[in-house]
């Protein structure tokens, strides 16, 4: 079984601006508050926050919706 090529990818849709994954549905929605002493601390808890959820989902899970254009 191989695994997808997928990406994160930055999303801006109409209900939803952030971090998505190219292949599926899934994107990213930190948990709680940002936690750090300094700007430079929050980002980085929130990058690794980001990239290990990322690394961790399986797009299975995470089907992407696609609307009737009717």
């Amino acid at each position: 079984m191989t695994s997808m090529p997928r990406k994160l990818v930055w999303a801006d849709r109409k209900n939803f601006q952030g971090w998505a994954c190219s292949e599926c549905g899934w994107v990213f929605n930190p948990l709680g508050s940002l936690v750090g002493e300094s700007i430079d601390e929050m980002k980085m808890h929130y990058n690794l926050q980001c990239d290990k959820e990322f690394t961790s989902h399986v797009c299975a899970k995470h089907p992407r919706v696609i609307k009737d254009p009717r």
